[in-house]
């Protein structure tokens, strides 16, 4: 298993204690490539819960992992990757939108939290080229 594989599951296992919303895990397990410390992190990810403020809008694994990816990147072309992440998460989960990945079809959810947060890492590894 490579690193960046490690700290998905990381991310998951985050997500599963119920300790920490879905931007926060993704935010927690991608802490050494921002250069803030978990606490920074956890403050600045704890309104991404629900679908960006409990608004069922973008999901927080998917909002944590752009965030990461502005800190990684000094602001400096970030457009470019952020696009190519959204586009890999939606590719692998389904959809952007928390309420859409929520959405129950076939007794299950499109995508349940705790792989969106799992597949946010994964993109964010992806796009930036990382193992």
């Amino acid at each position: 298993m490579d690193k960046i594989e490690e700290l998905a599951e990381y991310a998951r296992s985050l997500k599963l204690s119920g300790k920490f919303n879905c931007c926060q895990s993704v935010l927690n397990a991608l802490k050494d490539y921002t250069n803030l410390d978990n606490e920074a992190l956890n403050n600045i990810g704890s309104g991404f819960l629900a679908g960006m403020g409990n608004m069922e809008a973008t999901c927080g694994a998917l909002i944590g992992a752009n965030i990461a990816l502005g800190l990684m990147k000094d602001g400096k072309g970030t457009i470019k990757y952020s696009k190519a992440l959204i586009e890999e998460f939606e590719n692998e989960c389904g959809a952007t939108k928390c309420k859409d990945l929520k959405a129950i079809t076939n007794g299950k959810p499109l995508c349940p939290c705790d792989l969106c947060v799992r597949n946010a890492v994964l993109a964010f590894g992806k796009v930036n080229d990382l193992e």
